[in-house]
């Protein structure tokens, strides 16, 4: 009998510890259920907009209509509407949204907390995914909140209309919405989820008042926007961006001219003679017409200027960054210049410039030639962009930034290729989530792992990424350029490809 009467003791006690802190949260629009999983509060699914569907297709997003009763949110979402995800090159599905579902109807987004109350304020990081603006998900694999949360953030994924759906521009949607926003729903959708955090992540054990904004490759650039963009202003108070930033010389938004006339270009190959009639279109005839158009519009609402003299004035919402790029952050061009080309491109290109260029991107053979393409590739569309975006925002007194560079090349199955520290590769470090990456990964990646991510939830508790046990990060100095770079064991050392980046830094000067 005491043996029975012991057995059901530790069986209740069982039950009663796996029990999750947070069965049901109230939200502001109704109460929602989750799971709970190794201490891990999920809950996934959850609207932070009406389905931008019907005549809400390429309007701001609108407000979630309140429920009743306890909504499930238990399973992630569909993904913005895109073209099928599969995999490619170094890609593989960890790297993708789910093929399937996607639909219009995708303005959800997905928590992870370990809080045990609501009332423990722990810091929040919100990640915007990559993807090009053009595909992507909050629930990409690589991007599972688990472990973040154990180590004392709350982790929250989103998503974002894409493509053609996030960024038409047209003369009708000027009219119809005054010119505000017209071309950038996507982010408007970012900054739409951002309030319904500042409203909402106390039910969940987070701060609103200590919210880390965060992406990469299209969500770096994202964070750039939003750092930039008057609507966002207080919704945020520290910033992550990994490989990306618009601060011009090869990165051009559209203007909203230029937009418009791509939009009406865009109706007449669906023979729609207006805006209603666009939207009377299903949403895979809009997909399959509408390639291509991905780019940010400088509307003078959601961004109200370039870049670069945003942030060289002091206009943008000023909190602490922690930036940097990839060692294989480079794309070939689709045509590869022999050395006799490069030298004659570079004098069309550059005049005065030219033979500056060329010292520091040379093509004395055509090996040479072949790797200075690359790197002005990566550096143009990353590298320069990250060191000037903590070149400019450590000019400041009140926020520091921190740059990194990421060069550990993950470990890669024999039978497979290897394709270095590629674009996309440090986010798994960062974000604790190889255990979701099919590769044969050792100590040392695990070691990195745990660093990284260490770093990346230190900055999002106070804006400093140091910490305990960590190798000393220090704050970029634009008179002492060094950044952090992440081979197999992190430590700082001075700038590389410094004198790359002050030809960029000079040529950038002489266009204004």
């Amino acid at each position: 009998m005491k043996k029975i009467l012991f057995l059901c003791l530790i069986t209740f006690l069982a039950k009663a510890q796996s029990k999750a802190p947070f069965e049901t949260v109230r939200t502001q629009n109704g109460m929602i259920s989750g799971i709970y999983s190794n201490e891990v509060n999920v809950f996934k699914g959850i609207p932070f907009a009406a389905p931008p569907v019907g005549e809400l297709r390429w309007r701001a997003p609108q407000p979630v209509a309140n429920w009743q009763g306890v909504r499930k949110c238990d399973t992630f979402s569909a993904s913005a509407m895109q073209p099928k995800p599969a995999p490619f090159m170094m890609y593989t599905t960890e790297f993708l949204a789910p093929p399937e579902p996607l639909s219009e109807d995708c303005l959800y987004l997905n928590v992870w907390t370990a809080a045990k109350s609501a009332n423990e304020k722990r810091p929040v990081i919100v990640w915007i995914h990559g993807g090009g603006f053009s595909s992507g998900s909050g629930s990409v694999p690589l991007y599972d909140g688990e472990e973040l949360a154990k180590k004392g953030v709350v982790f929250v994924t989103i998503n974002y209309r894409v493509g053609v759906f996030g960024f038409l521009a047209h003369p009708d949607l000027t009219k119809e919405n005054y010119g505000r926003g017209v071309g950038n729903y996507a982010f408007l959708d970012q900054i739409a989820a951002f309030d319904w955090v500042k409203k909402n992540i106390a039910a969940f054990g987070g701060d609103p008042n200590n919210v880390t904004l965060s992406g990469q490759s299209a969500g770096a650039f994202s964070v750039n926007v939003l750092m930039a963009s008057p609507l966002a202003q207080g919704l945020f108070h520290r910033a992550i961006a990994e490989s990306g930033g618009m601060f011009g010389i090869s990165l051009r938004m559209k203007s909203i001219t230029d937009a418009e006339q791509t939009g009406v270009a865009f109706a007449q190959k669906l023979q729609a003679n207006s805006i209603a009639d666009l939207r009377a279109k299903s949403a895979e005839e809009i997909l399959k017409a509408g390639g291509g158009i991905t780019s940010p519009v400088l509307d003078n609402y959601v961004i109200v200027g370039d870049m670069y003299s945003i942030f060289a004035n002091r206009k943008q919402n000023d909190v602490p960054l922690l930036t940097g790029w990839n060692a294989g952050d480079r794309f070939p061009s689709p045509k590869t210049l022999t050395a006799a080309e490069f030298k004659a491109d570079a004098e069309k290109k550059y005049g005065i410039f030219a033979n500056d260029f060329l010292k520091v991107y040379p093509a004395n053979t055509e090996a040479e030639a072949k790797e200075s393409q690359l790197d002005v590739g990566g550096h143009l569309l990353f590298a320069w962009q990250n060191y000037t975006w903590a070149k400019l925002q450590s000019s400041y007194e009140k926020n520091k930034s921190y740059l990194y560079f990421f060069k550990h090349v993950p470990p890669q199955h024999s039978d497979k290729p290897d394709f270095g520290a590629f674009h996309s590769a440090e986010f798994g470090y960062a974000l604790h989530t190889l255990r979701n990456w099919d590769r044969p990964f050792t100590e040392v990646d695990r070691k990195l792992e745990d660093q990284m991510s260490s770093y990346w939830v230190n900055f999002a508790k106070t804006g400093n990424p140091n910490g305990k046990g960590l190798p000393e990060w220090k704050a970029f100095d634009a008179k002492n350029p060094q950044a952090m770079i992440f081979g197999d064991t992190p430590k700082t050392e001075a700038l590389p490809f410094k004198p790359q980046f002050e030809f960029w830094d000079k040529y950038r000067a002489s266009q204004k």
